[in-house]
């Protein structure tokens, strides 16, 4: 394996090598869509594991729903077609012949749930009507990048229906919420929450909110959304039923989701010069046995000792691996799992049998000792819980070193533009101040709460609250 580049110095680089080298990605002859290999795999297989147990704990259902929709259903919703248009792939032909109408390969399934919502939903006694999709999408990205923007991407997409415009917001929120926990409380990724603006909100829906993150290089990283649809998807597919008023009305909607983008964000955010630095909840491996090996001795005995270590461990409920290569040196077996971010080491030579203990230490270098067979267990256990909020306290403390205040757009866009971060500034609201942004190839990420500055960054009417701004992936 090649070394690594300099993480601070040439972070780009570093990214596309770390994620080939620990076998996250490989390249595919399709342009912008790569395959997953297993250990990428099994970090959105974690990921899945946590979210889908709190999608289903709060009341959804998961199904599945067709990757080809009609061409039409795009052109239902006029905001939605238009800022979908240049990412759509078109199907045109199958079967040997051209189809009479063209198949988009879904970037989104709003237009084909809300097709079926429409055909499911009569009574208000449907509602509300709850349901989530594990599925992979397509989007024609400009400048693909793993993880981050590719062609083909997996994600989880949950489609709402509500009878009140109140319990819609309130869906919107609570899957906001429970995004921001797996992100800080598992991924140890700090995010900050927010209202898009009108110009960045996901078309079609009357708002967005987002949770986003800063990775080390001072770009931002749009972790995931949450929409507020409201009624406009139910009038453009016809979506009636009758109230308990015996009205017609239509249902309030949402739909919200998170992608295999969080796995870049996992790699970019605790990541150094020696690969990756996975948090302890969501590594597959949270533990590898490395046995040592005494040349010309019977390692026979090493081995079933740390199988049996191996399986004390997981009986605890550890996710454990033995490295029972003989043919590496101690050294190269610690490179490769150092490379892979997996968060605890264990080392057992000779030596180590005689005296009834292992060598412990962790992947961020906190602690190294000797601990007895007996207090092996409790111990990986306070380490595990030592490491994952040390990788929170260290991306905080990145962050909020990057995360600036300025008045005005003249005195940070140099800036923006050479070290990036957060600028939390004033914003009066008008697109045409937003658009400014673009010249320094930068937008606005989220509306904040807080009203800290009087006037706009960029004209002198006065701010209607603050907004956060960067570069972005």
């Amino acid at each position: 394996m090649q070394k690594l580049p300099n993480i601070t110095t040439h972070f780009s680089d570093w990214y596309n090598d770390v994620i080939y080298q620990a076998e996250l990605v490989d390249q595919t002859p399709v342009r912008g869509a790569v395959v997953i290999r297993p250990y990428g795999w099994a970090i959105w297989e974690e990921i899945k594991t946590l979210l889908d147990k709190r999608i289903k704990e709060t009341g959804h259902k998961n199904a599945s729903f067709p990757l080809l929709i009609p061409e039409s259903f795009f052109k239902k919703e006029a905001d939605h077609v238009e800022g979908f248009a240049p990412e759509l792939a078109l199907v045109t032909h199958a079967g040997g012949k051209e189809l009479e109408e063209p198949l988009v390969i879904r970037p989104t399934s709003e237009t084909m749930v809300h097709f079926m919502f429409s055909r499911w939903i009569k009574s208000w006694r449907d509602l509300p009507l709850k349901i989530n999709q594990w599925a992979n999408v397509m989007r024609w990205e400009l400048r693909p990048r793993p993880f981050l923007r590719t062609t083909e991407f997996f994600w989880q997409e949950g489609h709402t229906a509500h009878a009140t415009h109140q319990e819609a917001h309130d869906e919107v929120l609570m899957m906001l919420q429970e995004y921001v926990d797996l992100a800080q409380n598992y991924l140890a990724i700090p995010v900050v929450t927010g209202l898009k603006s009108e110009t960045e909100k996901f078309p079609g829906a009357e708002k967005t909110y987002t949770f986003e993150a800063l990775m080390p290089d001072g770009k931002a990283l749009q972790m995931g959304t949450s929409h507020l649809l409201s009624q406009n998807f139910a009038k453009a597919f016809d979506m009636k039923y009758q109230d308990k008023q015996e009205n017609i009305a239509f249902p309030f909607l949402t739909s919200w989701g998170v992608t295999t983008r969080l796995i870049g964000a996992l790699v970019m955010t605790h990541g150094d010069d020696k690969g990756l630095v996975l948090p302890p909840k969501i590594a597959p491996i949270q533990v590898v046995i490395v046995p040592i090996f005494k040349k010309g001795a019977d390692s026979s005995i090493i081995l079933e000792k740390a199988h049996s270590l191996a399986s004390d461990l997981k009986e605890r409920g550890f996710r454990v691996e033995v490295d029972i290569d003989e043919n590496k040196s101690p050294g190269a077996k610690f490179y490769y799992w150092e490379l892979r971010g997996v968060p605890i080491r264990i080392e057992i030579g000779p030596r180590d049998l005689e005296k009834q203990q292992v060598i412990v230490t962790d992947r961020l270098g906190l602690s190294k000792g000797a601990v007895s067979f007996e207090d092996l267990g409790q111990a990986v256990e306070d380490l595990a819980d030592l490491v994952q909020k040390e990788l929170l306290k260290r991306a905080l403390a990145k962050r909020d070193s990057q995360w600036h205040k300025s008045e005005k757009l003249a005195e940070f866009a140099k800036n923006i533009e050479t070290i990036g971060g957060f600028y939390q500034t004033g914003w009066c609201g008008k697109e045409s101040c937003e658009q400014e942004l673009k010249k320094h190839k930068a937008t606005t990420r989220c509306l904040l709460e807080k009203k800290t500055y009087d006037a706009c960054f960029n004209c002198s009417d006065p701010s209607k609250q603050d907004v956060l701004i960067a570069r972005s992936y």
